[in-house]
């Protein structure tokens, strides 16, 4: 409504200048109106002179052949006036008949804000349980052996994760199933430096070396959305793209990092506490174990 009466107001302004500006009788007229007004303040005040009077009378006879002038004006200049008009109301019209949200590339515009809320809540309430994991086909499927093998063998036990990143990525999982339709899967959660080293070297879903990703800290898991008894990984899929991407901005909000957001590699499926795990790095080279990678 306030853009409305904004976008009214500008147009009223508007014709009002472009009258004026255009025709020579608009400003003969108007300044006979206020020759007029004038002369009804002198005459209530009884201070007009005769000098003044007869002035005033020429006045009214110049407003009243501003008028014909001004009819005389819109005949002659009808087309540039038409053109003049529509210049100044089609542009309002078009914004707002066709406004939309603007998207950035790779996000859907979805409105978070009651997600935003509901993981607020969650984090503040009692303490969140991990949901029952899918059959274990799903993560030994002919798919995941050709083109992800490292899944099959990955550690996927809640307990093994630092207890506050388990619950803001249950947080997550909830809000993702119960307002948004879309349920995350936990594909793996903490790594021992030997499995992240042998990773590294065989260039497979990471670039860290051994002690130099969060997942030795248990401090970083990934996640995939399932559909249709199937974890989904293909980003050029305009379902499973957008799961991801409302993964992320979820995340973010929890307080977490979001591998999508890095330039390096992108990884989707990542999230972190990497404060936490900045201080955990700190703390173990503190104790003597000097970090590889």
């Amino acid at each position: 409504m306030t853009v409305f009466v904004v976008l009214l107001a500008f147009f009223v302004v508007a014709c009002m200048l472009s009258w004026l500006l255009l025709f020579d009788g608009a400003r003969t007229g108007i300044a006979g109106l206020c020759a007029r007004a004038w002369a009804r303040i002198a005459r209530a005040g009884g201070r007009a002179s005769r000098g003044l009077a007869r002035r005033i009378d020429a006045g009214g006879r110049v407003a009243a052949g501003g008028g014909a002038g001004l009819a005389g004006g819109v005949r002659r200049h009808r087309w540039l006036l038409l053109a003049s008009v529509l210049l100044l109301v089609l542009p309002p019209l078009l914004v707002l008949g066709l406004r939309q949200r603007v998207v950035l590339p790779g996000f859907q515009g979805d409105d978070l804000g009651p997600s935003q809320t509901m993981i607020a809540g969650l984090l503040r309430g009692e303490r969140l349980v991990p949901p029952p994991p899918p059959p274990p086909a799903v993560f030994t499927t002919r798919e995941i052996r050709e083109e992800r093998p490292e899944i099959v063998t990955a550690d996927r036990r809640w307990d093994h994760l630092d207890a506050d990143l388990q619950q803001r990525v249950l947080a997550i999982y909830q809000v993702m199933q119960s307002q948004h339709g879309i349920r995350m899967v936990l594909v793996e959660g903490y790594r021992s430096p030997e499995r992240q080293a042998e990773l590294a070297r065989e260039g497979r879903a990471t670039l860290a070396g051994a002690w130099s990703s969060c997942h030795q800290y248990g401090l970083a898991l990934d996640s995939a959305p399932m559909r249709d008894g199937k974890l989904q990984w293909d980003m050029g899929d305009a379902w499973t793209r957008r799961a991801y991407f409302l993964y992320g901005e979820l995340a973010e909000q929890a307080g977490l990092t979001w591998g999508g957001r890095w330039t390096r590699l992108k990884d989707y499926v990542h999230v972190e506490s990497t404060r936490s795990c900045r201080e955990a790095r700190a703390a173990r080279r503190a104790a003597g174990s000097p970090t590889h990678g």
